[in-house]
This record gives C-alpha cells, sequence and structure tokens, in this order.
C-alpha cells in the first residue's frame, strides 16, 4: 500500500490528477487554458465598467481584480483547505451567465448595488453547495448531460461573435475575421487529427499562436494597451462599498442557485470527460461552497461573480489532461496577470477571431460530452421528451427578443439570459414529476395495446 503511494505522489504523467510533469510539458498546456480563458474573464468587467459609468481607473481596477479573484478561486479549487475546494482540474473565472443581471442592476442601481447583492449571492451558493448531496438525486446522467449539453450549445453564439470580429467591432463579420479564424481553426483540427503526441495535446495553443502570427502580418493586432498599461498595482480593498437593493438581491440570488446547480454539470463534464467517472458528492459540495465564499469575498476587492469555466472543462474533455500541477500554473499565470496590468494587456492583444478559431472545437467537445452524459441513461420516451423538451424551451425562449417583455423585470433578467438557467429548471422538475418508464416498460405497455 505504502509502495502504491509512493508511485503515485511521484506519478509525472499529465493524466494522473496528482502527476506532476515537467514544466516543459506542463507549461504549454497551462498557458494553452490561460489563452482560452483570459479574455472571457476581463470582458465581463468592461461591460459592467461601461454601463455602471466608472471612470479608466475604476475599470482597470475591476479588470484587475477579475484577475486576482479568477487566480485565487482556481488554485483554491484545486488544492481545497478543509470542505473548501473541488479538487478537481477546472479553471474559475469571472462568468458572462451572471453579465445581463449585472448590466441591469449597475445601469440601475450603480455598481454598490451590484457587490451588495454579490454577497447575498455568495451565501445563497454556500446554502446551495451544503445541502447538493440529498439535492443530488435530483441530477442523474441524463439530467446533468442535458445541462452539460445546453451549455455547449449556449457557447456557440459567443464562439461565432469572436469568429466574427467580436460583437464590438465597427467592422463586424468582415472577411478578414473569418479568414483568421478558419486558419486558426484548421491548424487546431490538423494538429489535433493528424497531430501525435504533444503536438495533439497542444493543437488549442499552436491553433492561437499561428493565428496570433497571422493575424500581426495582416495588421490586425494592436498593442496600444499594453504601452498605456501599470507595470505593477496592487488590489485595492472595499474601494466600490457596497449597498443592499431588495430587487437586485432577488435577482441575483436566483441566478447564484440556479448558477450552482449549473455547476454540477460544468463538474460532471470535467470527471466524465478527463476522469470517466462521476463527481463524488465532496467534490461537488466542496466546488460550490469554496466559489460561495469567494462571491463573499470578491466585492470587497472588486471581483465579479465567478463561475467554473466552460471552455476550459472543454479542453480537458479533449486533451484528457487532468494533472492539477498544469492548472495551478494556469492560476500562478492569472494571478500574475492580476498583480502586473501589463502582462494581461498582452495577453488581450490577441485578436477575438483568433480565441473564436480555436475555441470553437472546445465548446463543441462540450456538447459532445453531454450527450455521451445522457446515453448513459436508457433512450426511453419519456427520457427523450425530457431532453428534448427542456432543451427546446432553454434555446426557444432565449432566442426570441421581446418573449419575457410582459414580465416583471427580473423575471426576463434571470429567465432570459441564459438558455441553461430554463433548461436545467425544466429537465430537473420534468424529471422529478413524471412517472418513470423504462423502454421495457414502454414496450409492454404497446403489446398490451395491440
Amino acid at each position: 500500500m505504502l509502495e502504491t503511494k509512493k508511485r503515485k505522489s511521484k506519478s509525472t504523467s499529465l493524466f494522473d490528477l496528482e502527476g506532476v510533469p515537467s514544466l516543459k510539458k506542463a507549461l504549454p498546456l497551462s498557458f494553452q487554458h490561460l489563452l482560452a480563458m483570459i479574455v472571457g474573464n476581463v470582458t465581463p468587467a468592461i461591460i459592467v465598467a461601461g454601463v455602471s459609468d466608472l471612470s479608466a481607473a475604476d475599470k482597470i481596477l475591476l479588470v484587475q481584480a477579475s484577475m486576482f479573484m479568477a487566480g485565487i478561486s482556481t488554485l483554491l479549487q484545486l488544492y481545497p483547505i478543509w470542505k473548501l475546494g473541488s479538487g478537481l482540474p477546472v479553471i474559475i473565472g469571472i462568468s458572462f451567465a451572471y453579465v445581463p443581471t449585472l448590466t441591469a442592476i449597475g445601469s440601475a442601481y450603480g455598481i454598490k448595488a451590484i457587490f451588495g447583492a454579490q454577497l447575498i449571492g455568495g451565501i445563497a451558493a454556500v446554502i446551495v453547495g451544503a445541502f447538493i448531496k440529498p439535492l443530488r438525486k435530483l441530477f442523474p446522467p441524463m439530467v446533468a448531460g442535458t445541462v452539460v449539453f445546453t451549455i455547449g450549445l449556449s457557447l456557440y453564439p459567443t464562439a461565432i461573435k469572436y469568429m466574427a470580429g467580436g460583437a464590438s467591432a465597427k467592422d463586424f463579420g468582415a472577411p478578414i475575421y473569418w479568414v483568421i479564424a478558419l486558419v486558426t481553426l484548421a491548424v487546431v483540427l490538423i494538429c489535433n487529427n493528424f497531430g501525435k503526441g504533444y503536438i495533439k495535446l497542444a493543437s488549442i495553443l499552436i491553433g492561437i499562436i499561428v493565428g496570433y502570427i497571422f493575424s500581426i502580418f495582416l495588421g490586425q493586432v494592436k498593442f496600444d494597451a499594453v504601452s498605456t498599461a501599470a507595470w505593477a498595482q496592487l488590489p485595492t480593498v472595499n474601494h466600490f462599498g457596497l449597498e443592499f437593493i431588495p430587487s437586485a438581491i432577488i435577482s441575483m440570488v436566483v441566478i447564484y442557485v440556479v448558477n450552482s446547480v449549473q455547476a454540477v454539470g460544468d463538474y460532471s463534464a470535467t470527471t466524465a470527460g478527463g476522469l470517466d467517472r462521476v463527481p463524488e458528492d465532496r467534490e461537488l459540495s466542496g466546488g460550490i461552497i469554496a466559489n460561495g465564499l469567494i462571491n463573499i469575498i470578491g466585492p470587497f476587492f472588486g471581483g465579479l461573480p465567478t463561475a467554473t469555466y466552460s471552455q476550459n472543462v472543454g479542453i480537458v474533455a479533449m486533451t484528457k489532461v487532468v494533472s492539477k500541477y498544469v492548472f495551478a500554473l494556469t492560476a500562478g499565470f492569472i494571478l500574475i496577470a492580476g498583480f502586473i496590468p501589463k502582462f494581461g494587456a498582452v495577453i488581450t492583444t490577441i485578436p477575438q477571431s483568433v480565441l473564436g478559431g480555436a475555441t470553437i472545437t472546445v465548446f463543441a467537445m462540450i456538447t459532445m460530452t453531454g450527450i455521451k452524459l445522457i446515453i448513459q441513461d436508457e433512450l426511453s420516451g419519456r427520457n427523450l421528451s425530457i431532453v428534448g423538451l427542456s432543451v427546446a424551451l432553454g434555446m426557444g425562449i432565449t432566442q426570441v427578443p421581446g418573449a419575457l417583455d410582459a414580465f416583471p423585470s427580473w423575471v426576463s433578467m434571470v429567465f432570459g439570459s441564459s438558455p441553461v438557467v430554463i433548461t436545467t429548471l425544466v429537465v430537473i422538475l420534468l424529471n422529478t414529476i413524471l412517472p418513470k418508464q423504462s423502454i421495457a416498460q414502454e414496450e409492454k405497455e404497446r403489446k398490451e395495446m395491440e
């Protein structure tokens, strides 16, 4: 037994959770995770700063805090303290899922109301995490798979917007963006399908590097942000303040509860895609509680709501690299960016079309991981109707602008912003109230009718 433990502790495998590979192997793969998350991590802060009418200096603080809190959150997930953290190979960052709610609160009440509501939302997440074991019976593979499947589908528009140059681009959809994105995608596919060993594992990183160099030659990379960014800056404590607005708190609490439940899908996709198993109760509980705690602390540093990053989950599913050491290096880079704004500025010079071309394969893997989970349960007529209807309502309602405008604003704020929210609620509700019926029972019923 002791020898087994020693062998495991000395593992240098990229595919071992506790493996500690050489820096030569680990650094490129950790940088691959960094590139996949960094733009998405700082973008919510930029959006919220705009609607909250913050100064340029406060905008920089908000972006810095996004990096700092993401790094701390990721390390806590990788290396749990007591019951805080999942111990799984995940990357935590500022979540896009909260952006519609944050912008609504920010434009109406300001940044203080956002952080006040976030603090209460973090408490709600901790409560959900504490009771996840009895709640877990609500998430058989079919339910978790439906959530993961919808997460993948919901990310496709983000990837396509990136490929077309980014939603903020004045010439959005210009051919040059598509050329860059498709060149990047082609390199990823070639490396992943024709490459072997390390080239195959680092296919996304290689694609981003080639796409970036190609973009420089086409004049699509601007270094203005690098020259103006500071070399070093510490996070500021309680710079923005807190304000507790009831309607803002209600909206945020609902989103936190639903996204805590949604996290089960990301953790399930991570373990299914990288470890070929389902997550344990302690992993789910520790992960959700730790994220809730970070979101209680975050408002005091200017850190916006965090969540597991689905694009990084997709990389795990694609490469099968689960070494926590690789992810710890990524967290270290994220923290460096939090203390050295110029480092983060360099990373953010990567054109969105490059990131779109690289990450669309990742989002596709998330979708397929969802299907993999769904088919672990038998595909009876009952289960097929539950999965189909849940996805149809989730994707359908959120793709029709104004569908919920007749309801109170908080309803649209909560349920109209992300298809994952509606899909999660519907699939849990239907799976709970509809009578269980296997394929054999359905066949028996048909025979009796004859």
